[in-house]
């Protein structure tokens, strides 16, 4: 089985992950496959994960599902649970693990999953189609509520004005009625460069599913599955998302600079990472192929001989 969706920074993951036939990796972010396709052909065994049970059925197709014992074995769950769903599958530790955080091309391109204003869709937005969504959000929050999370989530210097004319407009429905109400807050002029309805949709995005608590746990999840020499990378497409295993990476690592009152500091000389890489970011040919790939970043390193922090910190 082929898939023809080809991941932002493929080759680069590769790279990074160093694959060696056999090889037990995760794919943390399943999507459309893309990433797993390259690891199957490499030879691994891979695990992967998604909380959108349409890319889990789409996965379900595939014919390493079936084989004996299967070559990839799919996982219906967030990737924050991965030392769970491992261990009930028998594995204790993984040679890589990849991240593709954010949300998926899949997912963007379907109107009716509401995570883009493009075409208008119902104001949905929810990864896991379970729970509230963007509109029981911004229909339903206080003002201030709504201005914090575009803040915070958006990088949205307005956000007071925004949330201002949402919670004016409400009822909300639609990822168009949505944008409106924010392009018209923020004096939107036909052929800026970049529409100001992105930032907030990006914020309530992060704020419905909970993508940066979940990233923050991952991280810790993949400190504890990856055994020493591991690998992990990770590729981010905002400057949240990054700042946050940019931040990880250097406090495990114990990088000069780092801060030592943080709670899971590393002691100097037994780090539980090495070898950090530096940020890797896509070239011309891939971002004229995929305009979505000119804000990612990867970052990798390799797993230290370290316990997890927290079970150091209990001991």
């Amino acid at each position: 089985m082929s898939t023809a969706h080809v991941p932002v920074l493929r080759d680069e993951v590769l790279a990074a992950l160093a694959i060696t036939p056999g090889a037990v990796i995760v794919d943390a972010t399943f999507g459309a496959g893309g990433y797993t396709r390259a690891f199957l052909d490499a030879g691994a065994v891979v695990h992967a994960f998604d909380r959108d049970p349409d890319a889990i059925a789409a996965g379900r197709a595939w014919p390493e599902t079936r084989e004996a014992p299967p070559r990839l074995v799919l996982h219906p769950r967030r990737f924050s649970e991965m030392v769970e769903a491992l261990a009930e599958a028998g594995v204790a530790t993984v040679a890589g693990i990849a991240m593709d955080i954010g949300v998926s091309s899949m997912q963007l391109d379907q109107p009716a999953r509401g995570f883009a204003f493009q075409s208008d869709g119902p104001l949905d937005m929810r990864m896991e189609q379970a729970g509230a969504s963007a509109a029981d959000f911004v229909n339903t929050a206080a003002e201030a509520a709504i201005a914090d999370v575009l803040y915070r989530y958006g990088e949205e210097r307005q956000s007071r004005r925004v949330a201002r004319a949402i919670v004016a407009a409400r009822p909300l429905a639609t990822t168009g009625e949505l944008a409106r109400v924010v392009r018209k807050a923020l004096g939107h002029r036909p052929g800026a460069p970049k529409d100001p309805a992105t930032r907030s949709f990006q914020a309530i995005r992060i704020h419905v599913n909970g993508e940066l608590d979940e990233l923050v746990l991952g991280l810790g999840a993949a400190e504890h599955l990856l055994a020493p020499g591991g690998r992990l990378a990770v590729v981010t497409f905002h400057s949240l998302e990054d700042r946050i295993v940019k931040q990880f990476l250097r406090q495990a690592s114990g990088e000069p600079g780092a801060s030592r009152h943080l709670p899971l500091a590393t002691p100097a000389g037994r780090p539980a990472f090495r070898a950090v890489a530096r940020p890797v970011r896509p070239g011309e040919a891939e971002i004229a192929r995929n305009p979505r790939a000119r804000s990612a970043t990867l970052r990798s390193a390799l797993r230290g001989d370290a316990p997890p922090r927290e079970a150091r910190r209990a001991a």
